[in-house]
């Protein structure tokens, strides 16, 4: 009887702080900041919970404090959220590439090429959004499933998400017609956002970031984590 008393008084203070997150639905990327995330407050004995959200949305509560923050954005959209607080290390990246049909005379050499094509991509993403900024010819969807099987049926030129993301929808869909370019538009850096009243643990994650880049133990995480969502993904066909 009092081992169990002993344990019930030391269990809640192995994660004496718990905080909620928001991550974007249906991108690769994001997937993996749901695993990677995690362990990296682990190991600062805090546990995290992550919910999926469409992107806009998911800006939202983290904005209004609904939600802790985000688990990965890329550098601008802490300005233009600044309610939140980006930890200044980064632990992933993302590649912004245009996917085309392969038998198409699709030629894009710069960002400034987009103008001439029908773009499709998933709303509320920030990297894509920065990219086709001021452009008329770009129309919003909710996954990236939507845009391929657009590109691939000839009702859209271009579809804009990340390299990865892309690609593993394309063989969930088993689609043979898409391609990549041979080179990506752009390649960001993924930070990890709080709220603005959570400032106390910017440097605790940054820190730890940083000393797990310096041992290997970030890439090592991202490799399994990429793997696990691979293979997840792989394993299913999207709606």
């Amino acid at each position: 009887m009092k081992y169990l008393f002993f344990l019930f008084l030391i269990i809640p203070k192995a994660y004496a702080e718990q905080y909620h997150f928001a991550s974007i639905n249906y991108l690769i990327e994001q997937e993996v900041g749901r695993i990677v995330l995690p362990e990296i407050y682990n190991r600062l004995g805090i546990k995290v919970t992550i919910s999926p959200l469409p992107g806009k949305r998911a800006q939202h509560e983290a904005q209004s404090g609904l939600k802790d923050g985000e688990v990965m954005r890329i550098y601008s959209y802490g300005t233009e959220t600044p309610s939140t607080i980006r930890i200044p290390t980064p632990y992933y990246h993302l590649e912004t590439m245009a996917f085309i049909r392969a038998d198409s005379n699709i030629k894009i050499n710069t960002i400034k090429d987009l103008k001439n094509y029908q773009i499709v991509k998933v709303r509320g993403v920030k990297h894509t959004n920065n990219i086709t900024k001021g452009m008329t010819n770009v129309k919003d969807l909710d996954t990236t499933t939507q845009m391929l099987r657009l590109v691939s049926a000839g009702l859209a030129d271009v579809a804009l998400t990340n390299t990865v993301d892309g690609l593993v929808t394309l063989k969930q869909l088993k689609i043979t017609n898409v391609r990549p370019l041979s080179k990506s538009l752009d390649r960001q850096s993924l930070y990890h956002y709080v709220h603005k009243s959570l400032q106390h643990l910017v440097p605790k994650v940054d820190q730890e970031i940083k000393k797990m880049k310096e041992t290997g133990d970030l890439d090592a995480l991202i490799r399994d984590a990429e793997q696990q969502v691979l293979k997840n993904s792989l394993g299913q066909i999207t709606n």
